[in-house]
């Protein structure tokens, strides 16, 4: 395997900085394997892992590189739960069932701190997270949270008024934080890179610049490329927000958005620390949050500004630099050295959409910006149903999932004005 020089991954502060990554070849001919795993991000690299691991026969298939999708350009937030709250997922599933999908998220935060110590991945690893209040609807939002959380899922969690977090964050923008010492962040494409080394390691054999065009299901399912095919026992499909046409039962289900982050320029030691002074991470619970954290090299890293059509938004360096500046009026001027951005895949009610097509199809997408930690879970609970023991993943398929309403014409513009109110809410309210 060749070493990747960085300039040939999607362009971003993550692919700038991290460590050079290797080369997997284009799939060229016919190939069997006991799974066949389509995209080579979080979640298919974490079910390679696990199923390898266990002695199958693994190919994943990789439509661009390692990571060039979300997993390796998203905002590094590994915080446990999911895209929606446990509260609703209870009201799916029962008070039992949402204890346990509670419990699976935590154990799946601590599983990303395991993989990075036994496969010494240079993640960059920090801990700490807050969820910030800017208005007394989002205190009283955070504040019964914290009470369901410690109630019904015994998970305390630590609530800051203004003058403990502002000696924390150099905001004036929040009156109010929750704090979990056990989340945290990371450099996201180092982890999804090191994911991958460690697979190919345990004898996954990972194509790179092979795009899946069909899927032929049967009892022993076949993925096709422009290259080659590989025929297997077993399919897990998870190109989540970057796939479609190759199963249209999921593609009704999930919708891409577009969102987006900015790397300062390198702020010095003092001054960054100055801004975030325990180094944790940090979202508010607006609808179109914000969320920031520091870098290794002392930038800070803001994100921000979804986008439901998809569609960047004219000049998004000056966007995204002014919802920087109403955070930290201390960086007027200062400005971002890259923007970048990607796609990712939202359910309708926010929830993970996991499960099984048929006995030997498998899929997991839905994480609704939710899913550094929630991609290693799905692929453990994937792999272990390919194993023999779906007991995990018939309870995420309990979830019920409705598709977009308006079909794909509609869909888009649809979403596009339900967001608009949701913006006006936080603006307002």
């Amino acid at each position: 395997m060749s070493l990747r020089e960085p300039s040939a991954h999607a362009d971003s502060w993550y692919a700038r900085s991290a460590g050079p990554g290797q080369a997997f070849a284009p799939l060229a001919g016919r190939e069997t394997a006991d799974v066949v795993v389509l995209g080579a991000g979080l979640t298919g690299l974490s079910a390679a892992l696990e199923l390898a691991q266990a002695g199958l026969d693994v190919i994943v298939l990789e439509a661009r590189e390692v990571g060039w999708g979300a997993s390796g350009r998203n905002g590094g937030q590994v915080i446990f739960g999911y895209g929606c709250d446990q509260a609703k997922i209870a009201g799916m599933l029962g008070l039992e069932a949402s204890r346990e999908l509670f419990r699976w998220s935590v154990d799946a935060v601590d599983q990303v701190r395991r993989r990075i110590i036994e496969h010494r991945i240079d993640a960059h690893w920090r801990d700490g997270h807050a969820h910030v209040a800017i208005k007394p609807r989002h205190v009283a939002e955070l504040k019964a949270w914290q009470a369901d959380l410690a109630d019904n899922y015994g998970y305390p969690l630590q609530w800051w008024e203004r003058e403990p977090l502002q000696a924390v964050v150099s905001s004036p923008r929040y009156i109010g934080a929750l704090y979990d010492p056990c989340s945290g962040h990371l450099h996201p494409l180092n982890y999804t890179r090191g994911l991958a080394r460690a697979a190919a390691q345990a004898g996954v054999r990972i194509f790179e610049q092979s795009r899946v065009t069909s899927l032929q299901r049967g009892t022993r399912p076949l993925l096709r490329t422009g290259g080659g095919e590989v025929q297997a026992d077993f399919v897990v499909l998870a190109g989540n927000a970057l796939v479609h046409g190759i199963a249209p039962e999921l593609d009704a289900r999930v919708m891409p958005v577009g969102t987006y982050i900015g790397a300062t320029a390198p702020l010095g030691a003092e001054r960054a620390r100055e801004l975030i002074r325990n180094d944790m991470a940090v979202a508010d619970i607006n609808w179109a949050l914000d969320y920031f954290r520091l870098s290794r090299d002392h930038r800070l890293l803001f994100g921000g500004r979804a986008s439901y059509s998809t569609l960047p938004p004219p000049n998004l360096p000056g966007v995204m630099a002014r919802r920087m500046v109403r955070v930290f009026p201390q960086l007027q001027g200062v400005g971002f050295e890259q923007v970048w951005g990607g796609l990712i895949d939202i359910s309708l009610n926010r929830a993970p959409h996991w499960g099984r097509l048929g006995d030997n199809v498998y899929f997991a997408q839905g994480f609704s910006g939710h899913g550094v930690a929630a991609t290693g879970l799905a692929g453990q609970v994937i792999a272990e149903a390919i194993r023999g023991q779906a007991g995990r993943l018939d309870v995420f398929a309990r979830i019920p999932h409705r598709p977009f309403p308006g079909g794909r014409a509609l869909r888009t513009p649809l979403l596009v004005a339900a967001m608009a109110w949701f913006k006006l809410r936080d603006a307002l309210w």
